[in-house]
């Protein structure tokens, strides 16, 4: 039998190593394919941290907002908690070495998203805040004698004793071979489901591994048809594709047709300010209508785009754009995984010995449209949590446990689910094309077996096709209508089958 550990963390990810950071002393291991930092999409992320930070600021605010953006399925008691962990949080992140930017006075420069009602968006360098992070946690974790890390193995499933309670990890090494990872506690934080769809802007490894492994042991799963399209993927043919940060629209930036012409008035009446589903709709209307979409920039950045913007910037110059002097083309990707594995206040699962944290975790902190920059937020504010409740318990040792490795998706199948996925499980859905990716989904199981992204797949159209309304980021052009408030639950049946059922906001498994 392997050695067991005491804390094992699925993922070097924004919340799988501020939570390492915060276990100390407390021994853990982190476990990621990549170097550390280089491949998570916290990485990626461009616009930053959301906290009330100012003195025009203040948590109820936010909390209000993070509702309102949320299409009515937020938690409020997860709304209020994050938005007032929130400036504590950024505190830590300061002393962790993540240098946010300042005012000429000092003062934490603070920006305007979408669905804010006040400027309370910490950044680095304008739209580096994701790669600022990463380096600045892991540079502390490799410092830290209490986290072990080990590089280039994957989790493909979870360990599991006959009583189900969970014991750790089936992990893949890059040479193909699988070992056993056993731990009293496993944390998943392995991120989202962004790689599952053709335009994204996630690494194209997030393929909702974490959902899938939790659903196949029998952990509750919320939400999954909810997927956040950002509205502004710069439209350059990459995979995955570049983003154009909330933040420039924030900045006064327009999106306009391809005559000029600023649309956004004509969709909603924050105009291009609307939370991010109004906005990815509009969008994908005018692109269909063949008038095309671009993000003018040239008045409200113009010249301060290589200082204010670097990496957009790189981004648009690699395809010979120059957001100084032309509109930036962009397009709706999937961007964010608002459902996931259900938790409660501290970060437990519905499994023993499971907890689960960041993007693969459904707190209720996003319901059904994540307010811009609240998921670097959420990330750390229930790392933190779920440290805190971990640090000094008395964990239970593992007994004899198993797990059944899944099959691999091969390429030209997982170029045509992504496909799919993208044209048919989108930013507008229907009963036909729902029911018919389910069915290539379910055929495609029968001949490969049950791949991670098959599962994680699946969950998502099945939830969307059992959701007949429209809220949120899941909108349904034969459902347009909004329903009374209510979440999607699924589980494993006892025979493999999918359970879904819908209920009111109550119910969940939270423990405060």
């Amino acid at each position: 039998m392997s050695p067991t550990r005491d804390i094992l963390i699925v993922g070097g990810g924004l919340a799988g190593l501020f939570l390492a950071l915060k276990l100390a002393p407390r021994k853990c291991t982190v476990i990621a394919l990549a170097p550390l930092g280089q491949a998570a999409a916290s990485a990626w992320a461009q616009g930053g941290l959301a906290a009330a930070l100012s003195p025009e600021d203040d948590p109820s605010l936010h909390a209000a907002d993070t509702l309102a953006a949320g299409a009515g399925i937020v938690d409020p008691v997860v709304a209020r908690l994050i938005a007032e962990d929130g400036p504590h949080r950024v505190r830590d992140l300061l002393d962790m070495g993540v240098p946010f930017d300042r005012t000429p006075d000092g003062e934490l420069a603070l920006s305007l998203e979408a669905a804010h009602s006040r400027a309370r968006v910490a950044r680095v360098s304008g739209d580096l805040a994701g790669k600022a992070i990463m380096e600045a946690l892991s540079y502390k974790v490799a410092a830290s004698s209490h986290i072990e890390v080990i590089e280039g193995v994957k989790a493909i499933a979870l360990l599991q004793e006959a009583n189900g309670r969970i014991a750790g990890v089936l992990a893949e090494e890059r040479s193909g071979d699988h070992i056993q990872l056993r731990a009293a506690e496993t944390v998943i934080c392995a991120g989202g489901s962004g790689g599952l769809f053709a335009i994204t802007t996630n690494p194209k490894s997030s393929q909702g591994d974490a959902v899938a492994m939790a659903f196949r042991a029998g952990a509750l799963i919320s939400d999954p048809e909810f997927v956040q399209f950002h509205p502004t993927a710069i439209d350059i043919g990459r995979d995955p594709a570049p983003l154009a940060t909330e933040a420039l629209r924030g900045e006064g930036a327009h999106l306009v047709d391809r005559t000029g012409r600023a649309f956004m008035q004509d969709y909603h009446p924050l105009g291009d300010l609307a939370p991010r589903d109004e906005v990815a709709r509009a969008i994908h209307a005018e692109r269909e209508a063949g008038r095309g979409a671009f993000l003018d920039c040239r008045k409200a950045i113009g010249a301060h785009f290589p200082d204010h913007f670097p990496t957009v910037f790189e981004a648009c110059l690699s395809a010979k754009v120059d957001p100084r002097i032309a509109p930036i083309p962009v397009a709706p990707a999937m961007h964010y995984h608002m459902g996931g594995v259900v938790t409660d206040l501290w970060g437990r699962t519905s499994l023993e010995g499971l907890s689960a944290c960041g993007e693969s975790a459904s707190t209720g902190a996003h319901g059904g449209n994540r307010l811009a920059s609240n998921s670097l937020l959420e990330a750390v504010v229930f790392a933190e949590r779920t440290a805190r409740r971990l640090k000094d318990a008395t964990l239970s040792q593992p007994g004899e446990a198993t797990a059944e490795a899944p099959p691999e998706l091969g390429d030209l199948s997982l170029t045509e689910l992504r496909k799919r996925m993208h044209s048919q499980v989108g930013v507008v859905r229907e009963a036909g094309g729902l029911a018919a990716t389910l069915d290539w989904i379910e055929a495609a199981t029968h001949n490969v077996g049950p791949a991670r992204a098959l599962v994680a797949a699946k969950l998502i159209v099945a939830g969307a096709l059992a959701r007949e309304e429209s809220r949120g980021g899941h909108y349904r052009s034969d459902f347009p209508k909004t329903l009374a408030p209510h979440r999607t639950f699924i589980r494993r049946g006892d025979k493999g089958e999918t359970v879904i059922h819908h209920s009111a906001m109550a119910e969940g498994i939270r423990d405060v």
